[in-house]
């Protein structure tokens, strides 16, 4: 089986796994069932070379016509998630294929996890940047407050860049060489070292190093 730089899957949550000694290891479930090949894409056609890996069923009911048409041909229903892959050679697969975790992870392998990171809302610098704030004795106006943002003389602005208040958390986060601790096929069940990205049942892009 050729191997692909990645497959897609979700966040199940963590747990612990202890080693012979009665050592604990925090761990993360990545719930992966096999991924579809949807569509091609060449040089000739599409100006680069890539597949299109289908991840989740969703029933037809719940498609428009325009997403029913573009999944037909793979012959596997509709998908509620569609992510490209790029590739050298996309003609080592076909539409339709089924790509598991077994056929390209194993246990002890380091691999890359994507994902997009908790929702924060908006919030201060302590908090989103890890200022140290003012003095908390009497008096102290500006407990956790920025302080000064700008220039009195040159430039006399804001300078770009500059750490500010504001929204934190839902950002494409990828956490690399994560350890593979065990594989279990029968439940679609992927258990990497460590934490990743995102939130219980959000989506994850796992890759192949």
């Amino acid at each position: 089986m050729p191997k692909i730089i990645g497959l897609l899957g979700k966040k199940v949550g963590m747990t612990r796994m202890y080693d012979d000694d009665g050592r604990a290891t925090a761990v993360t479930a990545l719930e992966m069932p096999p991924c579809f090949v949807v569509q091609k894409k060449t040089i000739a056609t599409d100006g680069y070379n890539a597949i299109q890996l289908g991840f989740d069923n969703k029933k037809e009911s719940k498609m428009n016509k325009a997403e029913i048409g573009h999944v037909k041909a793979a012959g596997k229903g509709g998908f509620y998630h569609l992510k490209e892959f790029r590739i050298n050679d996309p003609d080592q697969y076909e539409v339709g294929q089924s790509l598991a975790m077994t056929d390209i992870f194993k246990v002890g392998q380091l691999i890359d996890v994507s994902g997009i990171s908790k929702g924060k809302g908006f919030q201060g610098v302590m908090k989103r940047h890890g200022f140290r704030g003012g003095r908390g004795s009497h008096g102290c106006g500006w407990r956790r407050k920025p302080g000064s943002i700008g220039c009195s003389a040159t430039p006399s602005r804001v300078v770009k860049g500059k750490k500010m208040p504001g929204r934190m958390g839902g950002d494409l986060v990828t956490k690399k060489n994560v350890i593979v601790i065990d594989i279990r096929p029968e439940d679609n069940i992927m258990l990497v070292k460590g934490s990743v990205p995102g939130a219980k049942k959000s989506l994850l892009q796992v890759f192949f190093k």
